[in-house]
């Protein structure tokens, strides 16, 4: 908990001040003390209380003038709390191992329906944007509301050669950066700004879902160091298994300039109908290193089920995050329920006797008082 206006905790200085004046009035009530010729005679007419009767309501006022100089510092709490703001960019893998027909009928199909229906089920209002990246990365659509339009750029997803996973976290964040203004771009010099705090994170979440490990451009763990820096969560998933399969790519799955249909990649791997190929393997390690360092998670699924669970339960993840909220009303409601609270059972347990209590007790107090005064004269 943090404090908007620290040096308002000096009204705290009004409790012991309060003590120190009540101290003071006993004292002189001491000195100016009415001398009886008997105590017992002045303690058998005033009806007792006992001792923590006297303190209790004392304790609560106090209580309450504290949590009261509490509440004039503003305090504020981190808190997960909802964002009416949030925007999520989905970074999609489209490297030609993205043909690989081990999830049926191959993955790029399967990422495709999983981020249709991640899309459809966001509440009105998210916004997303959306970047496909191979060798590059591009933006395809800028953060929107505009849900058809995502619907239509991820039909044109085509793959391409390489994989920028590095490069596809740094255009994720420009992205980002042209409307949340608290985002400083990639180009900008941070200097030596440490990442966000652990729960301090900007409402704009990155979402990379790769099947593969970078192979070109930035080292994905530099740009989770740029992401963290400006305080934004990356979520990673790994697609696919490790099982060898035929690579398979429709024809509006290819890229016009890309290999011609049929033929392979170098190093392995084809695009054709029945061509073989190599899975390039997961870079597990980096992905989990890359979700740890910008406070996101890391996730794997091996096929379009596990795929569908992942990114329906990222909204859970993503669609919190920490904020400072000032809570002073809540130090104010307390504080005015203790006060109550002290002055309630000082009036109630000072209260008139009642007429029974007068002809019962009080009468036998004043019978004794009586007996005791024949006794002395």
């Amino acid at each position: 908990m943090s404090f908007s206006w620290p040096w308002a905790l000096v009204a705290l200085l009004a409790v012991p001040l309060l003590l120190v004046a009540r101290w003071w009035l006993n004292r002189r009530r001491k000195r100016s003390a009415v001398v009886v010729a008997s105590v017992a005679l002045i303690r058998a007419a005033v009806p007792g209380r006992s001792s923590w009767r006297r303190r209790i309501p004392v304790y609560l006022f106090l209580a309450g003038l504290i949590v009261l100089a509490g509440g004039l510092a503003r305090p504020q709490a981190s808190l997960s709390v909802p964002s009416n703001n949030t925007s999520i960019l989905l970074a999609i893998d489209v490297s030609g191992s993205m043909c690989s027909t081990d999830v049926s009928p191959n993955r790029l199909a399967v990422a495709s329906d999983a981020a249709r229906q991640f899309i459809k089920d966001q509440q009105d209002g998210t916004r997303i944007g959306l970047v496909a990246f191979s060798g590059i990365a591009g933006l395809l659509v800028p953060p929107t509301t505009d849900k058809k339009s995502l619907l239509d750029a991820i039909d044109t997803l085509k793959t391409a050669r390489g994989t920028a996973i590095g490069q596809a976290i740094l255009t994720s964040i420009d992205a980002v950066a042209e409307f949340n203004p608290n985002v400083a771009k990639t180009g900008v010099d941070l200097g030596d700004a440490a990442p966000g705090a652990a729960g301090d994170f900007q409402p704009d979440t990155i979402v990379v879902l790769t099947d593969g490990s970078n192979t070109t451009g930035v080292d994905p763990a530099t740009a989770a160091e740029q992401a963290a820096a400006r305080k934004l969560r990356v979520f990673t998933i790994g697609f696919g298994t490790t099982t060898p399969a035929p690579m398979v790519c429709t024809a509006d799955q290819i890229s016009g300039g890309d290999v011609p249909f049929g033929q392979g990649f170098p190093g392995g791997g084809g695009f054709g109908r029945g061509g073989g190929g190599r899975n390039q393997e997961i870079d597990e390690e980096a992905l989990t290193k890359v979700a740890d360092v910008t406070g996101g998670r890391y996730f794997r699924a091996q096929d379009a089920d596990q795929l569908s669970d992942v990114l329906k339960d990222l909204p859970r993840d993503i669609g919190l995050h920490k904020e400072n909220v000032e809570i002073t009303v809540w130090f104010v409601l307390a504080a005015v329920l203790l006060v109550f609270a002290g002055v309630g059972l000082a009036l109630w347990w000072n209260r008139p006797a009642t007429p029974q209590a007068v002809t019962g007790g009080s009468l036998d107090h004043g019978k004794s008082i009586q007996r005791s005064v024949r006794r002395q004269t």
